[in-house]
């Protein structure tokens, strides 16, 4: 069997979950990190900009603009500075994800004494309880190895009152959308992907990694059963991505 044959079966592997999927996740970010934000803007010609906008504007920062935000897998910290750089923004930003090679493109972003990136994984953060008033996971949250124990972590170091928005992939209802969406996705993306980042296999587990997430009313209730109330969602660009929202209660 070649290298690409077993990287392409331990890419599936990691993608449906399990202990593969933590190990496989950070090395295949490490790996891509300094081509990942021109290969996010390209394959998805550029609407992650307008969908990673309305995720933060549904984290609501105007209700408190001098709070402190997290931004969960933060990646090359695109949101993070983006949170940063808002109108009226006077808070502090901390960016955390457990692969470093990608906090470390995003340092060059950072312009502002308002943003800490910290080496972190999701699942176990080493922040204390009710830390932020408010956290953000912007295509990430589908990497962690335990997405229900990452749930629970973001409810604990949200303070009462505060909101976690997940903005994520999903894959559309309707038939004709769907069928262009899984060509692109599963013949168009890898191969494109593949060529630019240089990585054999990063871009054929995106897909099955979407095909794997919970749909979006399942991850509702999911997120309701991690402890968090008034839990909401809603489609972007036709059901290609999704954006949820939910409140820790102000009365814990």
């Amino acid at each position: 069997m070649l290298a690409t044959d077993i990287d392409s079966a331990t890419a599936g592997a990691a993608a449906a979950g399990g202990v593969e999927k933590r190990a496989y996740v950070k090395r295949i970010f490490s790996e891509i990190a300094p081509r990942y934000d021109l290969l996010n803007h390209l394959l998805s010609l550029n609407i992650d900009r307008a969908w990673r906008r309305a995720a933060i504007a549904a984290l609501g920062i105007d209700r408190k603009p001098g709070g402190v935000y997290l931004d969960l897998c933060a990646g090359t910290l695109d949101v993070t500075v983006e949170i940063a750089r808002s109108t009226g923004f006077a808070g502090f930003v901390v960016g955390a994800d457990f692969a470093e090679p990608m906090l470390r493109v995003g340092q060059g972003k950072v312009t502002r004494s308002r943003i800490a990136p910290v080496a972190a994984d999701a699942v176990d953060l080493p922040i204390a309880s009710d830390a932020f008033d408010g956290a953000i996971v912007a295509f990430g949250i589908r990497n962690v190895a335990a997405l229900d124990a990452a749930l629970r972590e973001a409810r604990r170091v949200i303070a009462p009152g505060g909101r976690l928005v997940i903005l994520e992939f999903s894959i559309p209802r309707g038939r004709v959308l769907r069928a262009f969406y899984q060509f692109y996705f599963n013949r168009v993306l890898p191969v494109v992907g593949g060529l630019v980042s240089g990585h054999p296999t990063a871009y054929r587990y995106l897909p099955e990694s979407v095909a794997n997430f919970p749909i979006e009313e399942e991850l509702a209730r999911r997120m309701e059963s991690a402890g968090f109330g008034k839990v909401r969602w809603s489609s972007l660009s036709f059901g290609i991505a999704a954006l949820h929202v939910g409140e820790r209660s102000a009365l814990e």
